[in-house]
Formats: structure tokens, C-alpha cells, sequence
């Protein structure tokens, strides 16, 4: 009887091992989204160069703490915080500094709009959305982490 329930033990275990995909731990979905980048989407809607600049702190760090290439960031400007996107705002150079670093950054069209500002206003190399709220949802929706300094 007691090599039976060897026997049996040995076939559970095998179909265990072949059902989860050997031993260790590890899963098939652990193992598909190893080696996907961290996604970041920073919100601006303040006109303050302070938030402007703690944003773009962010920025950087993220990038030196988990490498430029395993971390997508995009920076959705919207309000008020539309104006440091302007051509020779106070932040503009470090904004195209974080564009230099393959960062995203992003103008809400509606506020442009509401603004009277047109794309020859704004500096050299940002991106546009229709709508910077909707921008948000939808990268919060694709599993970006949100950040608002």
C-alpha cells in the first residue's frame, strides 16, 4: 500500500508542476510583464513655476531611479498650468530639457482654445490632446501611475 500512495503523490505533484509551470513560484503572468516599462502620468494645472519645477524634479528622478528606458512618463498640462508651456515661460528650458530625455509632455487643447493660444506659441516639441481630464482618465485606465506634485 505504501508504494500506491507513492505512486499517487508523485502523479499529483507532477500534474501540479505541469499545471503551474514548474516549481519556484513563478507564473506565466509574472513572467509576460517582467520586463514591461513603469508608466507615469504627472498632472499640471498650476501656473506656479515652483509646481512646475517639482514636477520636472520628478521627472528626472524617476528616470535616474528606475533607468530612461524602463519608464515612460508623460506630463499632461491643463488651466492655469498651460502658460509654463509657452515659449519662453520661466520653465521652458527644462521642459525642453525633459523632451531632450524622451519624456512626453502634453498641451490640453481645450484650454488652448480658452486661452487663444495657437501651437507657434508653445514650445518647440510638446505633444496636444483634446482634452488634458480625458488624458488623465485614459492613462490611469492603461495603468499609469498618476502623480500630482
Amino acid at each position: 500500500m505504501g508504494k500506491l500512495i507513492r505512486t499517487a503523490v508523485a502523479a499529483v505533484v507532477a500534474s501540479a508542476t505541469l499545471a503551474t509551470g514548474g516549481f519556484g513560484g513563478i507564473d506565466a503572468n509574472a513572467q509576460s510583464t517582467a520586463g514591461q516599462r513603469t508608466k507615469v502620468v504627472i498632472q499640471v494645472s498650476d501656473s506656479d513655476p515652483a509646481k512646475w519645477n517639482l514636477a520636472l524634479n520628478n521627472v528626472r528622478n524617476v528616470q535616474s531611479d528606475l533607468g530612461p528606458g524602463n519608464v515612460e512618463i508623460e506630463v499632461v498640462a491643463y488651466g492655469p498650468g498651460i502658460g509654463m508651456l509657452k515659449a519662453g515661460s520661466s520653465v521652458s528650458p527644462r521642459v525642453e530639457e525633459a523632451l531632450a530625455a524622451g519624456v512626453s509632455v502634453v498641451a490640453c487643447e481645450n484650454t488652448m482654445k480658452g486661452q487663444q493660444l495657437a501651437r507657434k506659441d508653445m514650445v518647440d516639441g510638446i505633444g496636444y490632446v483634446p482634452a488634458g481630464v480625458i488624458e488623465l482618465i485614459q492613462k490611469q485606465q492603461q495603468g499609469y501611475a498618476y502623480i500630482r506634485p
